[in-house]
């Protein structure tokens, strides 16, 4: 796939997550988790430099839940021998990236 449509996919992909989400509906990706809703009631703030007390109103929140698989690859990484790959585009070559190393080498 181009970069192009790479990005077209993803940006689609978002677009519907966010479409759901505005409906107030849940959207599950198998494997890597679901995006859903929860509402936060109304309640009374205070502003921590003034002390001063104000009414924030009830509002929906968008909230991440992972998946089993994504937690259990999170918690339990598998054991790599060879060094991340990280290929920004199709038509680049891969960098190289060992564990702890940051992208920017230019010092």
């Amino acid at each position: 796939m181009s970069h192009d449509d790479v990005k077209a996919a993803t940006e689609k992909v978002f677009e519907c997550i966010e479409s759901a989400l505005t409906r107030g509906d849940r959207v599950e990706i198998r494997g890597f988790g679901s995006f859903s809703l929860r509402h936060r009631e109304a309640r009374i703030a205070r502003n921590p430099k003034t002390g001063e007390k104000f009414q924030l109103p009830g509002r929906s929140v968008p909230y991440f839940k992972p998946g089993k698989k994504l937690r259990d690859l999170v918690n339990n990484p598998p054991q790599a021998s060879a060094p991340h790959q990280l290929s920004l585009t199709s038509s680049a070559p891969p960098v190289q990236m060992n564990p702890g190393e940051t992208e920017s080498s230019d010092q």
